[in-house]
């Protein structure tokens, strides 16, 4: 038990160092070539911060692990907007000023209710993930169109004014990209063999382990950047790295892990699982659009979803018994 334990906290380390190291290299690679702020906050940091769920899920579906991978990808996003969203909330109250985002808030909330679908039948087949892949394309096509209209947007401009504060020439940044993506692979089998082990040795299921663990450790970079940018008032940052990674979970990991090999799935996950997830969903668009003005995540709002959260790890627990 403690080689397996201790290579899951090794991978989470090394995991979260290669992720932030993957999205630097990316982000001042694109603004070497003249990428628009806009887009790089949208689909570079969005596409790194998202990038450990992707490696891990991907390597658990090809390894047979569908609990693992479909774990990790819902349990992520229940993760982070009860979990990360409600402390980050704590800490600063998270206002919403982005017309982007307010558009963001809906897609999400449509994206969950086709991943629901998806689930009825107890399985994501890969023609399941082909749409969910597509769809994906979709929604980066029309965030490529919107990051080059050029307009003026909080996000667009919070990015830049960050990408300028850490100037990194282009040869650290290939540098950095390439360390940071060998890394991220070879943390995410370490992961991946550390959490099956301990899942097998202990009698609990892959989907539990994936729900809980795993998920947690690979939102820890969607954490610590809420955390910062919320801190420094760069609230769309915050909101926005949570709305874009639960569009990369539920499509672009889903799709991948499931593309790679049919993922069965218990049908506790739709009665239990989905409904937590989209609950919460519903609930960030309630808080986030602000049906009267400006959208505002305060600090009560924040207890209650980390009430959510601690109340749906207990739902977890008690299912063990």
């Amino acid at each position: 038990m403690i080689i397996p334990l201790l290579a899951v906290i090794a991978g989470f380390a090394l995991l979260i160092w290669s992720a932030d190291r993957f999205v630097a290299g990316a982000a001042a690679l694109a603004r070497h070539f003249g990428m628009p702020a806009l887009l790089i906050g949208m689909v570079v940091v969005g596409f790194g911060t998202s990038a450990p769920e992707m490696v891990v899920s991907g390597l658990a579906a090809a390894q047979g692990n569908p609990g693992i991978a479909l774990g990790n990808a819902y349990g992520s996003n229940i993760a982070n907007i009860a979990l990360i969203l409600g402390i980050t909330a704590l800490i600063s109250p998270i206002a919403v000023h982005s017309q982007v985002l307010r558009k963001e808030l809906p897609l999400l909330a449509a994206v969950t209710v086709l991943a629901a679908w998806q689930l009825h039948d107890g399985t994501v087949s890969q023609t399941d993930a082909l749409v969910l892949l597509g769809v994906f394309a979709l929604i980066m096509g029309w965030s490529i169109f919107q990051g080059l209209r050029g307009r003026g947007d909080p996000l667009g401009d919070e990015i830049d004014q960050e990408l300028a504060s850490h100037p990194m020439p282009l040869s650290r940044a290939l540098l950095w990209l390439g360390i940071g993506l060998l890394v991220l692979i070879a943390s995410s089998r370490l992961l991946v063999w550390g959490a099956v082990t301990i899942a097998q040795q202990l009698g609990v299921s892959d989907l539990i382990i994936g729900l809980t663990v795993v998920a947690i450790g690979t939102s820890l970079p969607e954490l610590a950047s809420s955390i910062i940018a919320a801190r420094k008032g760069e609230h769309d940052i915050a909101l926005g790295n949570i709305i874009g990674s639960n569009l990369f979970n539920t499509l672009a990991v889903v799709g991948i892990a499931g593309g790679i090999t049919p993922l069965a799935v218990g049908p506790e996950v739709f009665s239990r699982d989905m409904l937590v997830m989209g609950a919460l969903t519903l609930s960030l668009f309630v808080f986030g659009y602000g049906f009267r003005g400006p959208g505002r995540i305060n600090r009560l709002e924040g207890g209650a979803l980390l009430g959510c959260y601690f109340g749906y790890t207990g739902w977890l627990a008690y299912s063990l018994l």
